[in-house]
């Protein structure tokens, strides 16, 4: 059948999602503090090219333009994030009036368009002078955090309902406080645990507190997803497997649903109690209006005895010859749709949002148009797979494309480009893409 906006109910939500430091630029301007990317991107060769987001897509200055050509593709939903050291350049405390005016003029042009905005609350960038406290490993953070969105729905409540408070926590408590691979760059899985139990405690708090000062407002987070899949029949590979979804995709869901820590697989986790105090497990409860689902691709897993804790490691989408986007991850549309149904099988789980969704190619520039079959083709068999899931009773609700300008693509800097618009970063030249005529004319 021919899929169309109509397939899926006038009350589905349809838009685009971008976050502030892969975009706006402006790292230093108007009194902003700096984020731990800001310290991050100045370290040697954490970046590709040693790239950075100090200008990025300048989107702090380009943003009426920008979001013109949103409403000329007919998009209705604008997801971005706040820059938390925008607002408070400390992370506490002192809050700058020119941080402010910045999301005010933002959030009224959008809504002047027609644009409903979507505001993520975190995505990613901790002021710096709060890393210098331990970031998310002191437990202070869920309070420094509680003040910053208070803030942020005293300021924007009066004309925004949507709130994201977390993205991706799972990403950034691993890759930033375990790995290092991201900023603050630290290592470690005490780091690690302490991050993450802070994060998630922030994210149920962050859901209280705006729905205490915001009766009518709608409030979710995301999560990172991979639909996961043994490399063999073997059982040690099904195991290997199961270990990874509880990092890939339970960690963070389950103890907001009120489950506790899925802890059973990995034995190691059990020491995430050594930061947990008593009323812990309550608080870290909230009964959100919505999920945000982020899902790009699946991974396969095989058992591993050389990986510490875990005896699990991906099997890449190269070694398997499988067909991939230029982030290297294997095109797999199948995934968002076991995903949908992993996630809508949990009990009281609310509403699913995809807030995120997309795909990196190589975008070549010829005669002023960049035409990225590739892409075009990705998102139809996507949105295909997402209706499959509704239709099987799946309570999807909406679904947003990442991401609506190329733009910063944290470690691998400006290389993979997801955008529905391209960029010159030389020049800041926009030229929609063939995927962002597809998608204006697949909404109007």
């Amino acid at each position: 059948m021919l899929i169309t906006k109509n397939t899926f109910g006038k009350d589905f939500i349809w838009g685009v999602s971008t976050a502030a430091y892969q975009i706006e630029g402006a790292h230093d301007h108007d009194a902003k503090g700096p984020s731990i990317w800001d310290i991050f991107v100045q370290k040697k060769n954490k970046i590709i090219h040693n790239q950075h987001g100090n200008i990025a897509c300048d989107f702090y200055y380009r943003y009426e333009d920008d979001l013109k050509l949103m409403q000329s593709l007919h998009i209705p939903n604008y997801r971005f994030s706040i820059a938390w050291s925008r607002i408070q350049p400390d992370g506490m405390g002192n809050v700058n009036q020119a941080g402010i005016d910045f999301y005010n003029r933002l959030i009224d042009y959008s809504l002047s368009l027609g644009i409903t905005p979507w505001i993520t609350l975190y995505h990613w960038d901790l002021p710096h002078a709060l890393e210098e406290k331990g970031g998310w490993t002191n437990r202070d953070v869920k309070d420094w955090f509680g003040e910053y969105v208070a803030l942020c729905v005293k300021y924007f409540g009066d004309r925004v309902k949507n709130w994201i408070v977390l993205n991706e926590p799972t990403v950034f408590t691993a890759a930033g406080y375990f790995f290092g691979v991201h900023a603050p760059g630290r290592k470690g899985l005490n780091n690690f645990l302490a991050a993450a139990h802070h994060a998630a405690l922030a994210q149920a708090q962050g859901g209280r507190i705006i729905k205490s000062l915001q009766k009518e407002s709608y409030v979710g987070t995301t999560f990172s997803c991979s639909h996961v899949e043994p490399y063999s029949t073997k059982e040690r590979d099904i195991i290997a497997a199961r270990k990874a979804d509880v990092l890939l995709n339970r960690f963070f869901i389950e103890p907001l649903l009120g489950m506790g820590y899925p802890t059973q697989e990995i034995k190691v986790l059990n020491r995430i109690e050594r930061y947990m105090k008593q009323g812990d497990d309550t608080d870290l409860k909230f009964d959100m209006d919505f999920i945000g689902i982020q899902n790009y691709t699946r991974e396969v897993i095989r058992h591993s005895l050389f990986v510490p804790f875990l005896r699990a490691k991906i099997v890449s989408a190269k070694k398997r010859k499988v067909e991939t986007t230029a982030m290297n991850w294997e095109i797999y549309p199948e995934s968002m749709y076991h995903i949908l149904k992993k996630f809508d099988a949990y009990p009281n789980i609310p509403p699913l949002i995809i807030t995120e969704n997309g795909a990196a190619f190589e975008d070549l520039v010829e005669d002023g148009r960049v035409d990225d079959l590739q892409r075009t083709q990705y998102l139809k068999d996507v949105i295909e797979q997402v209706f499959r899931a509704k239709s099987e009773g799946v309570n999807v609700k909406g679904y947003f494309v990442w991401t609506f300008l190329d733009n910063f693509e944290w470690a691998e800097g400006y290389h993979p480009r997801f955008g529905l618009v391209h960029v010159d970063f030389k020049t800041q030249q926009r030229i929609i893409k063939a995927s962002g005529h597809w998608y204006g004319n697949f909404l109007r």
